[in-house]
């Protein structure tokens, strides 16, 4: 049985608008003018994803490389946007050019830039890409700060939850179609990090490693399909193929390229990653499945395809569900999960507080803490437990 969801969903081409963002009356863009710090590949993405946004607007930005300055102001030309570049964020801040920050630096510059931003005598929400911070002691201190700031709505970049086959997925096991679920196995294999601006994401101490860099999405996704917060994490992981013959100021990259991770939860489920990162010859790049006492769910990305089957019909009753969502107007890098990411953080931004973001910095604490105990079990070769992690202060 296939069953297919048609979508207007389209890819982006670029358009002009019709009046230049400054000559929009500042009254009809209070709230929704962004300031991006740290506009290379990730941040420029979001640029694309908030041109699609009615009535949003790129205002200002901030990054100290100048050809992501460059590569900014020729984007930003494309919708018209007079944009202000600023070398570093707590200009973009002081200016009071926008309402909402998105964070897309490198991994390790996030805890500096979240508190400056939390604590800036001038609001403004926030959307950091993940991780949250490198370290659970850092993520905890962002928490603490962001919660003595009650008017200030921060989400996580997590996305993946957002991909429509991965959503559709989440909403059978919500319905309880797949019953208590005991299983969750989730593989990632695809082609090797890409070059970054300084080639920070080499090294384990720029990125908190594979496994917070990468995997924190995935570790989201387990605690969600299982409901339950993690218990302890085994992981084996080496640095098999990939950038072992590259130095960087005679330096050798220490990231691992592949692991297997298992971890346990709270109500008894547990959760596997495979991960390589030399398999690009896969024909989807993650392939999760969720099984339960009554049934089973897989969800297949980027085909975009989602099986569902109950115990009692069989693999003759396994239904196929071509997945695509109707909200989606750009793509982009993650099939739409940027954009939807987007709406979701204006939703609750307009809700004056009433509303919770969808992505919690609870949720981005306990994705760092999967990811540190994993690299922590592979040094170790033993069983970490996430309440050692969370006590490593």
């Amino acid at each position: 049985m296939v069953v297919q969801i048609r979508s207007r969903a389209r890819n982006w081409r670029p358009r002009r608008r019709e009046t230049m963002a400054g000559e929009v009356g500042r009254e009809e863009m209070k709230g929704r003018r962004y300031g991006i710090v740290g506009v290379g590949m990730m941040g420029r993405e979001h640029m694309l994803n908030i041109a699609h946004l009615d009535g949003a607007c790129v205002t200002c930005v901030a990054d100290v490389h100048l050809p992501s300055q460059e590569a900014a102001l020729q984007l930003a030309a494309q919708f018209n946007w007079p944009l202000k570049v600023f070398s570093g964020h707590q200009a973009l801040l002081d200016s009071g050019l926008c309402d909402i920050v998105v964070v897309s630096t490198p991994n390790m510059t996030h805890f500096e830039i979240l508190m400056d931003i939390i604590n800036h005598p001038i609001p403004h929400h926030v959307l950091v890409e993940k991780p949250l911070c490198t370290s659970v002691e850092d993520c905890k201190r962002v928490i603490a700060a962001a919660q003595r700031r009650p008017e200030i709505v921060v989400q996580v970049g997590l996305e993946y939850r957002y991909m429509p086959p991965v959503a559709r997925l989440l909403s059978i096991v919500k319905d309880g179609l797949v019953g208590q679920v005991k299983m969750v196995a989730i593989r990632e294999h695809r082609f090797p990090f890409l070059v970054k601006v300084k080639d920070w994401n080499r090294f384990n101490v720029n990125s908190g490693g594979t496994l917070v860099e990468k995997c924190c999405h995935f570790f989201d996704l387990m605690r969600l399909f299982a409901g339950s917060n993690p218990v302890r994490v085994m992981a084996s992981g080496a640095m098999d193929f990939n950038h072992k013959d590259e130095v960087y100021d005679g330096r050798v990259p220490d990231i691992i390229d592949n692991a297997f991770v298992i971890i346990e939860f709270e109500n008894g489920s547990r959760g596997m990653l495979d991960l390589c990162m030399f398999a690009e010859g896969s024909k989807n790049e993650q392939e999760i499945s969720v099984v339960g006492d009554k049934g089973k769910g897989e969800a297949f990305i980027p085909e975009s395809i989602v099986h569902f089957g109950t115990r009692t019909a069989g693999r003759l009753g396994v239904q196929t569900i071509e997945v695509k969502n109707e909200q989606i107007k750009y793509e982009g890098l993650h099939h739409g999960s940027s954009y939807l990411e987007h709406l979701h953080l204006l939703a609750a931004i307009e809700s004056h507080g009433s509303r919770n973001p969808v992505l919690s910095l609870e949720d981005g604490l306990y994705s760092v803490a999967t990811g540190v105990a994993g690299q922590l079990s592979i040094e170790r070769g033993c069983f970490v437990t996430i309440q050692e992690v969370m006590d490593l202060i």
